[in-house]
């Protein structure tokens, strides 16, 4: 039987140790599990290189759209991962006054959300290291996440709901511009939520439009253009792009709340940021009380014999 334990959240740039996976698919039976260090974690199932790709034009479903079905994994052109900012100059977001306060307070005074197997969102999900699987129907798409986490957009809706509740996705519309697919979202939950894994912060206005295209059969891509006049300035773009993984290819079960082993040990924010766009506590600005070290950490959660 194939499983995956996921002993840290993985792209989550909250803990100073190596993620851990271990992989039963393979071995003996009774043998015990093999541990997978994480970068052969990252070569195995979050990332893909161009070369592994699969080669020809964009499939097509019955009504002449493109298929954006399949497994897609991440391409380690995309750096840094996880930074919402990263295609601006400095990684550096256009900030008000607002959204530096928010910003400060999640790096020292909140812990990662995902960390505490909250949902992600939007575009949160888009910037994830973490691989993601869409089954496209006739009449809708569904973007399929780790931990359990899933989307389903409809096609061709361009009203949204008139007085929607906030969700971790929100209220999302989608419709066809020729091969691009535009999905429309608002009405996001802006407790508990960060935009990225950098803890840039999103308010209850923000308004997030992504294009997806699927240009070949190898890749498929999203443009996101989030507008958040309460903490940003100005709307800004995120752009990435994903690689089709091998025939077979699947999400594996994976349970955030009963695999994460460390959540007593978190602190707050993610880190300082570095110069390469990622985060840590080697670099301020630093919480009042950082994370003990990884050698100090416990294997089992705290009150457990």
């Amino acid at each position: 039987m194939k499983a995956l334990r996921l002993w840290a959240v993985l792209g989550v740039a909250v803990l100073a140790s190596p993620a851990l996976v271990w992989a039963d698919a393979g071995k003996a039976p009774g043998a015990p599990a093999k541990p997978l260090e994480k970068s052969e974690l990252e070569s195995d199932f979050l990332f893909a290189d161009e070369a592994s790709a699969p080669q020809g034009p964009t499939p097509r479903t019955a009504d002449g759209h493109p298929d954006f079905s399949g497994f897609w994994k991440g391409s380690r052109a995309t750096k840094p991962v996880g930074n919402i900012g990263k295609d601006l100059p400095g990684f550096k977001l256009p900030l008000t006054p607002a959204g530096e306060a928010a910003l400060k307070h999640n790096l020292t005074q909140t812990i990662d959300p995902e960390s505490r197997c909250l949902i992600g969102g939007i575009p949160r999900h888009d910037a994830s290291a973490l691989p993601f699987a869409i089954v496209q129907n006739s009449d809708h798409v569904t973007f399929l996440y780790m931990y359990t986490y899933f989307r389903t957009v409809p096609f061709d809706v361009r009203r949204h709901e008139e007085d929607p509740d906030t969700r971790y996705f929100g209220d999302e519309i989608g419709w066809w511009e020729g091969d691009s697919f535009v999905i429309d979202t608002v009405a996001l939950k802006d407790k508990n939520m960060w935009i990225d894994e950098n803890g840039n912060p999103q308010s209850g206005a923000m308004h997030v439009t992504e294009r997806w295209t699927r240009p070949d059969a190898g890749h498929i891509h999203v443009e996101a253009t989030i507008d958040d006049p309460k903490f940003y300035k100005r709307p800004f773009t995120y752009s990435r792009t994903w690689l089709a993984g091998k025939s077979g290819s699947r999400l594996l079960e994976a349970l955030c709340t009963e695999n994460n082993v460390d959540l007593q040990h978190l602190g707050p924010g993610p880190g300082g940021i570095r110069a390469d766009g990622t985060r840590g506590y080697d670099v301020p600005p630093l919480p009042e009380n950082p994370p003990p070290p990884p050698d100090s950490y416990d294997a089992k959660p705290a009150g457990k014999p």
